[in-house]
């Protein structure tokens, strides 16, 4: 079991996150799983820069294993292009970066190059088109392709890494999630209750993933009174709230916020776990557990990540140092 620290590029700097994830080494954090984005999902968080670029930075002054959203499929990398730059990372720090885990995107980051925003279902051909090139290039194949989606022209890459990282897939339901089952490496997905991440994992299995590895990225809101985390995630992460359908097709954070404008703080609650003691996490970690996840990533949406970070290092991680036999924290 790995207990994982989110670096949220959406919500601070750079330079700022470099001191959180050494920071969450520190205290006893297992592995970081940062996100991919362009621009954050609201105007308040207010950041987001470069997770490649920063990627190098921060596993030259961390020693822990590291994951990352990764959109293959979409328009800002070619797949030839992220390639290298996973590759190289990878050369890099033999067996650090660990996995990507392949999403179809949002259009939030990818239509900031210009080339419109394909439905769904060919979101998902890109994706797929884009790791069978990923994965050929990293074999130390050489590529020519010429599909719909890329051409690629004899590209090789020629500084290869020892360990390839896995390609996993990003799911957020049971459909896509099932038809990354027989393809992707593992799965990744982001907290729900109990019986809809039951859903997702089981088609995950049913189609093909079964033994595979499963990560969940924990989004909670941590403070030290209910009221301030409330406070901090409708502040802080109220997109959570977006209906489903929209989640990929808003275009910018402006849009982001207006359609969530109506969410009233003491609706927060429901898309957003408040967290003030370790029993809170707790529940929440053996929920997760208990479906099969070999690593849960805590991402706490309030701006507090240094008493975050403290409360994990003092309340939280020393009481999941052991497991027992039904996957609960003891």
């Amino acid at each position: 079991m790995i207990i994982g620290y989110h670096a949220s590029h959406e919500q601070f700097s750079p330079s700022q996150l470099l001191h959180f994830v050494r920071h969450a080494e520190a205290v006893g954090f297992g592995a970081i799983m940062t996100s991919d984005h362009f621009a954050p999902w609201s105007k308040r968080q207010g950041n987001s820069g470069n997770n490649w670029a920063w990627l190098g930075a921060a596993m030259a002054t961390t020693s822990l294993p590291f994951g990352s959203l990764a959109i293959p499929g979409g328009s800002r990398y070619h797949p030839a292009v992220l390639a290298q730059i996973v590759a190289t990372l990878a050369e890099m720090f033999p067996d650090r970066l660990r996995w990507i885990a392949a999403g179809s995107g949002e259009a939030l980051n990818e239509t900031v190059v210009g080339r419109g925003w394909p439905k769904k279902e060919h979101r998902n051909e890109r994706m797929l088109a884009g790791c069978e090139i990923i994965r050929a290039l990293m074999r130390g194949e050489t590529v020519t392709v010429d599909q719909p989606w890329f051409a690629v022209q004899e590209a090789k890459l020629w500084s290869l890494p020892q360990t390839i990282p896995a390609i996993s897939g990003a799911a957020l339901s049971p459909e896509t999630a099932g038809w990354m089952g027989s393809w992707a490496d593992g799965l990744v997905t982001v907290y729900k209750p109990k019986a809809e991440l039951s859903k997702i994992i089981s088609a995950f299995r049913e189609h093909g993933g079964d033994g595979k590895p499963l990560a969940l990225q924990l989004q909670v809101s941590w403070a030290q009174t209910r009221d301030e985390a409330r406070i901090h995630a409708w502040d802080q992460w109220r997109n959570a709230a977006a209906p489903p359908e929209l989640m990929a097709d808003l275009p910018n954070p402006a849009a982001f916020d207006a359609a969530v404008a109506s969410v009233g703080l003491d609706q927060i609650e429901h898309f957003i776990p408040l967290v003030t003691c370790s029993d809170d996490l707790l529940d929440l970690i053996s929920d997760g557990l208990s479906c099969g996840f070999d690593e849960i990533y805590v991402h706490s949406v309030s701006r507090d990540q240094e008493g975050f970070i403290n409360f994990m290092g003092h309340d939280v991680l020393p009481t999941l140092s052991v497991v027992d036999d039904d996957r609960k924290p003891t």
